[in-house]
């Protein structure tokens, strides 16, 4: 039987990575966010700090894209002898290496990090886009961070569009285009039980049972 893996891409305020945790949680396995960064920074080499830097997000973000795929990622990573060994492109390289040996190795749920196209041909893969209304967004945030003295509204935009810029600089594809994903789910209707029992009952339906069952 193989590994099912559950990659969840997310608009911020949304409880895409709680909803995340949730379903690792209720299903035995392992969720991997941040932590992919600090196994990326032991297998390279390359110091965590810069890993976080380029967290979801591009440092110098291209002015604009038009017809351009970006550093669409290949699969290759680049010589320590070079150059670009610490470039962004590597940067992601290395977290995509490790995104690969964790769905290889095991079940898991992981967050962000254009996983889905990482795994893109992997039959176990399930990828889940969990959206909601800009408004709820607010709200959770605020309730859930502490967005003291902080614009909430434009810190969700900005983030919001450096995972999209970040998804499309790496896939030449688009973040929100329900195309690139299996799931599409908005959490302000069906709650983060009920956003975490709807992946479930996909999982089921195409698997025939959860990661968790035999």
């Amino acid at each position: 039987m193989g590994n099912i893996i559950i990659t969840i891409a997310r608009h911020f305020g949304s409880g895409g990575k709680t909803i995340g945790h949730m379903l690792a949680d209720d299903l035995g396995i392992k969720c991997y966010g941040r932590e992919i960064i600090r196994m990326a920074s032991e297998d390279s080499g390359i110091n965590e700090g810069l890993f976080g830097q380029a967290d979801e997000k591009l440092k110098r973000p291209p002015l604009f894209f038009g017809k351009s795929r970006g550093a669409e990622y290949k699969g290759k990573l680049i010589s320590p002898e070079s150059d670009e060994f610490v470039s962004d492109q590597n940067l992601f390289n290395y977290q995509a290496k490790i995104i690969r040996e964790l769905a290889d190795r095991e079940s898991c749920v992981i967050i962000g990090r254009a996983a889905d196209y990482v795994l893109r041909g992997n039959p176990g893969v399930v990828s889940v886009f969990v959206h909601a209304s800009r408004e709820y967004c607010i709200r959770q945030a605020i309730e859930r961070c502490a967005f003291i003295g902080k614009d909430v509204e434009k810190y969700i935009e900005k983030t919001d569009r450096s995972r999209s810029d970040f998804y499309r600089y790496y896939t030449g594809q688009e973040w929100n285009d329900a195309r690139n994903y299996d799931l599409c789910l908005n959490s302000e209707r069906l709650g983060f039980e009920g956003t975490m029992e709807a992946i479930k009952a996909y999982i089921r339906v195409r698997f025939g049972r959860l990661p968790n069952e035999i």
